[in-house]
């Protein structure tokens, strides 16, 4: 286990970045690391820093269901090892479950005086966490490849283009959208596609009648539940011409 040891100082704020995450902030300074080995945590307060490229964290120790995916880089403080690689950490003022073996590294968070600020310059500072936006992108992504089921409301098991929308939205966002395409386009506010920014919907038809859509991730690219053939995938957003595109977060 490889343990990343916090440096803190009340006299270092000047000096420290800002951790953004789900609208509460929490002021740092910079690490070093230190090799650790032996199982569970002593006493002191820790947190996790994802290392893989992605990990699921999830709604109960005992459940697969997903409350988010973090990203390689995103911390999060731990509120009880729970054995068996679960950690118990805390994610936008809620709890979750994150399986550490493989996936991520424990941080021991420790005070030090202000005579060290020195030391403390010389360090990396951590890396910048996702947007709003951005970690809306990287929820959604999380289903590629997941079965296409028309009437299918979750991608865990199968879902329609609009079944995608609503749940990724509900999910990843806290918004809550109608059932149907023609209906998600009249939520929200429409969009030029100079304007477009990953998270906004796209909507597509025959003529005016919209009769699909999918949300832009970015790059000229789109996520959405495509065919029973192709299922959940990401496209170009022009593979066809779009009817509306809108803004439903609200910034």
């Amino acid at each position: 286990m490889r343990i990343q040891r916090w440096i803190y100082g009340t006299a270092l704020l000047a000096l420290c970045g800002m951790f953004t995450y789900g609208g509460s902030t929490e002021a740092f300074a910079f690490y070093q690391t230190t090799e650790l080995g032996g199982p569970g945590l002593g006493s002191g307060a820790y947190a996790v820093t994802v290392d893989a490229e992605r990990v699921n964290i999830n709604v109960a120790h005992d459940s697969n269901e997903v409350l988010v995916t973090a990203m390689q880089g995103e911390s999060f403080t731990i509120m009880e090892d729970m054995g068996d690689g679960w950690l118990k950490v805390s994610v936008k003022g809620t709890v979750g479950y994150l399986p550490q073996s493989g996936n991520a590294s424990i941080t021991e968070k420790a005070e030090i005086e202000a005579s060290d600020a020195e030391e403390v310059l010389k360090a990396e500072p951590l890396p910048v966490v996702a947007s709003k936006r951005e970690g809306l992108v990287n929820y959604a992504l999380q289903f590629v490849g997941g079965r296409y089921v028309y009437g299918g409301n979750d991608p865990h098991s199968g879902v329609d283009c609009s079944g995608f929308t609503r749940y990724v939205m509900q999910h990843g966002a806290g918004i809550s959208l109608n059932r149907s395409s023609g209906a998600q386009a009249t939520q929200g506010v429409a969009v030029s596609a100079a304007q477009m920014r990953p998270g906004d919907l796209v909507f597509y038809g025959n003529g005016s009648r919209i009769n699909h859509v999918a949300m832009y991730i970015g790059n000229g690219q789109i996520v959405h539940a495509s065919t029973y053939k192709t299922g959940i995938k990401v496209s170009n957003w022009g593979y066809r011409p779009a009817v509306k595109i809108v803004n439903v977060l609200g910034d």
